[in-house]
């Protein structure tokens, strides 16, 4: 979801819409389950004020969801963000703060049930590909994740900048969020 921001910043003329930050717990660089490693430009002490809110999924965001330091900081930061974002299992962490109690959401397929047990507040939409709910957001997945944040983009830049977009990442222009996660040879 990161690339279609930044590509949106580099499919526009002028000023890039957007500032693209990776906020960390600290400083230190953290290992994504695929290996990758990441390095935060900030941390939750010098975070930046913003518009927009993307909380990756993976295991650790099934591990931090307890970390009572960033359920505070996210019920904060909720408070002056204009919209707020789970991508895949992020929706641990998100659902922990208790922001999407009562809220339709959607998450992975695989881990719809657990979450369903542990935040039985949230109304889960397991077959969603994303939901809005408010100003809240959630995805089923991370190429899920990427349709929202497209779907983002064209709300923000409109449809000729979402397309270059699509284009460029060469993905659909606009699946649409309550389309199914499973196509029917998948299910």
């Amino acid at each position: 979801p990161l690339d279609v921001f930044g590509m949106a910043n580099t499919s526009t003329s002028g000023k890039p819409p957007y500032q693209l930050h990776v906020i960390g717990l600290d400083a230190n660089p953290a290992r994504a389950e695929n290996g990758l490693i990441i390095t935060p430009n900030c941390t939750l002490d010098d975070a930046p004020v913003f518009d927009s809110l993307l909380i990756p999924g993976g295991i650790g965001s099934r591990v931090i969801a307890t970390d009572a330091r960033l359920l505070a900081w996210l019920r904060y930061r909720a408070t002056t963000t204009r919209r707020v974002v789970s991508v895949c299992t992020g929706i641990y962490i998100l659902a922990a703060t208790g922001l999407l109690d009562g809220r339709q959401v959607t998450t992975h397929w695989r881990y719809a049930v657990d979450v369903a047990r542990r935040y039985p507040a949230l109304d889960i939409q397991p077959d969603q590909l994303f939901l809005r709910d408010g100003r809240f957001a959630t995805s089923g997945g991370l190429t899920a994740g990427m349709d929202l944040a497209l779907a983002l983009v064209e709300e923000d830049l409109g449809a000729v900048t979402a397309l270059a977009v699509a284009r460029e990442l060469v993905m659909y222009i606009k699946r649409p969020g309550n389309q199914a996660q499973f196509s029917a040879p998948l299910a």
